[in-house]
């Protein structure tokens, strides 16, 4: 069955690449491609080279340099009012020239959504945004409701990346108007202003990006990049190794030796800007003594998790905190901590009596995610918990009989917010699945986090919401995974630290063959 797997993927791959042509064996490949509904760490990766913001941000550094992109500049000229000055010339992949109605049309979409993917992605990190408007042909103006903090970050965000209005309305239905079906028909032939067209899409199987000679911006360095899915990591590494693919994504570290033991290969990683995290119920009628799962987290050496299954490369926190959170990192709270003598106390004074708790993972989807659920399971029952592991491909966060499972928690922008916030904020995706609780304490909060222009105040506040995590909690961020690409000895590329998690970067000055 393994041999047949194999032959099967490796068949689906083109032939060995030209001098500008690269293929990438991913562990996945995204359903769809629509920057606005997306935010999957499998999604995250194909955007970039397709898609462009208003304003950028240089990736090349960890502290965020704001650079322009499709605004060639702005200002703020009130308190809740940005203008842009729109760059001219631009075109999308279609050939539409890119115009201030587009513009509009894109941010509108997101901050106004009627489209229900569009209006989940719009409440948890665009709710702030009213609208946005045309001043004249090279100028618009966003509309925040309250002061905002955040302005260049959240405008820089990829669900606010720019798509052609005619293009996209004339894909179904009535061409003058947007409609759901448009937004649907989209995410199967998606169009940017990026360096790179996306020639074809298969969902689920296979992208093919072509360089686009009329981007606005520099050349892009390669005619051609052929992604193509290889969920099996042995499978990836034997393209690697046989020429079929030039750069693999996702290599765990204990199959980093098999790559960097050939002198024609090498590897690159990092230690990503997100958390692979433990999530619980706490309106499951078995967990809602929060005593238990404080149990259930205490129980979990995660620093042993790392030595064994990431060769001591991952980093674990002791608070929901990044070093890219700049001024807003707090590695000094301590919000999770592992002690089993503490959580074999809470289950006896919660009367714990044995009942099973199920603990549910994909089969391959997150790196070592089943390896770790199993290791997990020893630690509960080394403090008298009865876990039990289910294999459930299907996503189960918004069942109300899970109790726990595992689930990753990607740092869209640097800031809290930007991670913590996406999914634990009130009414927040967390809450909305019915699995975590807010109430006008733990709203108030995160209100004077959210919105305080003064950074000092907002890592208060942010000390006060980890206080309430830990006395009630309904997360535990394992660690941020080592994650890693094995490639060719000729291929120059590098995950940026600039960038969200897995962001395929192979624009100007990301990538360069050594043979081309």
């Amino acid at each position: 069955m393994f041999r047949l797997m194999l032959t099967t993927a490796i068949a689906a791959l083109p032939y060995a690449a030209s001098a500008q042509e690269i293929t990438v064996g991913a562990a996945n490949m995204a359903p769809y491609l629509d920057p606005g509904r997306d935010h999957s760490n499998v999604g995250s990766q194909f955007y970039y080279n397709s898609f462009d913001t208003l304003i950028d941000r240089d990736h090349t550094k960890l502290e965020p340099e704001w650079v322009p992109a499709l605004a060639t500049s702005w200002e703020l000229i009130e308190p809740t009012v940005m203008e842009l000055k729109l760059r001219e010339g631009v075109k999308f992949h279609n050939g539409d020239d890119m115009t201030a109605d587009d513009v509009i049309f894109s941010l509108n979409r997101m901050m106004q959504a009627t489209f229900p993917p569009y209006v989940v992605r719009a409440k948890d990190r665009l709710g702030n945004f009213t609208h946005a408007e045309k001043i004249d042909d090279h100028t618009i103006r966003i509309h925040a409701e309250r002061e905002e903090p955040l302005w260049e970050t959240l405008i820089s965000l990829q669900q606010v990346m720019i798509i052609p209005e005619a293009y996209t309305k004339a894909l179904s239905g009535d061409p003058e108007v947007a409609e759901d079906s448009d937004y649907e028909a989209f995410a199967l032939a998606p169009v940017g202003t990026g360096p790179y067209a996306i020639e074809s899409f298969q969902p689920g199987e296979k992208l093919v990006w072509a360089r686009f000679d009329d981007f606005w911006g520099d050349r892009a360095p390669l005619a051609r990049v052929n992604v193509v899915q290889i969920a099996e990591t042995a499978s990836r590494v034997t393209a690697l190794k046989t020429g079929e693919a030039d750069i693999i994504t996702n290599l765990a570290p204990d199959q980093l030796s098999l790559v960097d033991s050939d002198p024609n290969l090498k590897t690159e990683g990092s230690a990503t800007a997100l958390f692979h995290v433990m999530i619980m119920n706490q309106n499951h009628p078995k967990l809602q003594d929060p005593r238990i799962r404080k149990a259930m987290s205490l129980a979990i050496d995660r620093d042993a998790l790392n030595e064994a299954l990431w060769l001591g490369k991952a980093v674990v926190p002791s608070s929901h905190t990044m070093v890219e959170m700049g001024a807003l990192h707090q590695p000094d709270l301590v919000t999770f901590e592992y002690d089993p003598e503490r959580a074999k106390a809470l289950l006896e004074e919660a009367g714990y009596d044995g009942f099973e708790i199920t603990y549910d993972t994909a089969a391959t989807y997150y790196t070592n995610g089943l390896l770790a659920a199993q290791a997990i399971m020893e630690m509960w029952a080394a403090v008298g918990i009865n876990g039990k592991v289910q294999v459930r491909d299907k996503w189960s966060g918004n069942d109300p009989e899970m109790m726990a499972r595992n689930w990753s928690n990607p740092m869209y922008f640097a800031d809290p917010f930007g991670s913590f916030g996406v999914m634990w904020a009130p009414n927040g995706p967390s809450q909305s699945e019915g699995r975590f609780n807010t109430d006008a304490d733990y709203a108030e909060k995160w209100e004077r986090f959210r919105f305080s222009t003064d950074v000092a105040a907002r890592k208060e506040a942010y000390r006060e919401v980890m206080e309430r995590v830990k006395d009630d909690p309904a997360v535990l961020p394992l660690y941020r995974p080592f994650e890693s690409w094995g490639m060719k000895q000729s291929v120059n590329w590098a995950p940026m630290p600039g960038h969200i998690p897995y962001v395929l970067d192979f624009r100007a000055g990301s990538i360069s063959l050594a043979d081309s």
